[in-house]
């Protein structure tokens, strides 16, 4: 088995990589992978780099903003994933104070424009160490609307906490998010094992879809909420492989990026879907020649019946 380290986060953009690990996908591949939770995004470029992760499941954005392009995107997962929540009980004209993760992140990038476009023009920006930190803002009711991702939105809804008032989708459609990721060095040097990897995500992507149910499950181990709360968020919110495709939405948000100084010009070459397409035809292919296999055989009997008769 080749071993292979991956870095994740928590949230429904991650479920692709939960499945895959939980139910043998990593395996069925030849890749005995080792699962790491972290705390933030903003850690994960460092382990790439670093050599202590092969892949990761992070912002789209950190990608595109890394200086000299060392990491390269493989894959969507995330799309349209972060929202703005409201706390209970307060109007959108009377939000003061809007608490949002650290810069450079898909929740960063929304928070910013939906404060735009919601004509907030005098709230205070409360900036947090990562998800968690804006989360736990709005939870203490230190702010009166946070930026967070799924399933943590659907939750504070259940729960009676909040209400979602905007979502990615309604400034960049079809935006994409966290992303399968690896470095340009391992692609060029171990594009098998690359490979194998992306077949086993987009056969986790595809589970998720298929079983919502068990997903939630599984995904709550790695979460740390309720089966309950990830479901319904899946039904508002699933893993998009094709993400990466949304060029439009993602020039839209690098436009935005350069206007604050997030990134230089418009980076380009950072993204290499060949791998997903590859995998995605060799998937179709399999589930074609499973679905007329069968059928073949009955039109055999059939056709030898006939003869006889």
């Amino acid at each position: 088995m080749n071993k292979i380290k991956i870095a994740l986060l928590r949230g429904v953009c991650q479920t692709p990589a939960y499945a895959a690990q939980e139910e043998g996908f990593f395996r069925d591949e030849g890749l005995a992978a080792e699962v790491e939770v972290l705390a933030t995004a903003w850690l994960v470029p460092h382990r790439l780099t670093a050599g202590d992760c092969h892949f990761a499941v992070m912002p789209w954005t950190r990608v595109a903003a890394a200086a000299g392009n060392p990491f390269v995107l493989l894959a969507g997962s995330g799309c349209e994933e972060a929202a703005m929540v409201l706390r209970a009980g307060i109007a959108e004209a009377e939000v003061r104070r809007v608490a949002i993760p650290l810069r450079g992140g898909i929740k960063d990038l929304t928070a910013l424009g939906l404060i735009r476009s919601l004509g907030w023009k005098d709230v205070a920006i409360l900036r947090q160490p990562s998800g968690d930190g804006a989360i736990i803002a709005f939870f203490g009711q230190g702010v009166d609307a946070a930026s967070m991702v799924e399933p943590y939105a659907t939750m504070m809804e259940l729960l009676g906490i909040g209400r979602i008032i905007r979502r990615t989708g309604d400034l960049w459609k079809g935006a994409p998010g966290c992303s399968l990721t690896t470095t340009a060095e391992f692609k060029q040097r171990e594009s098998e094992t690359v490979a194998a990897a992306v077949r086993a995500f987009v056969r986790g992507a595809q589970f998720v879809r298929r079983q919502p149910d068990r997903a939630a499950e599984i995904a709550s181990r790695y979460i740390g909420i309720h089966p309950r709360f990830i479901r319904a968020a899946l039904d508002r919110n699933q893993p998009n492989l094709d993400a990466l495709r949304n060029q439009a939405a993602m020039k839209q948000i690098l436009q935005l990026m350069a206007e604050l100084g997030y990134v230089e010009g418009e980076p380009a070459g950072f993204t290499d879907l060949s791998f997903l397409d590859a995998a995605q035809a060799g998937l179709a292919s399999a589930a074609n020649n499973r679905r007329s296999g069968p059928v073949a055989g009955r039109r055999r009997v059939s056709g030898a019946a006939r003869e006889r008769l």
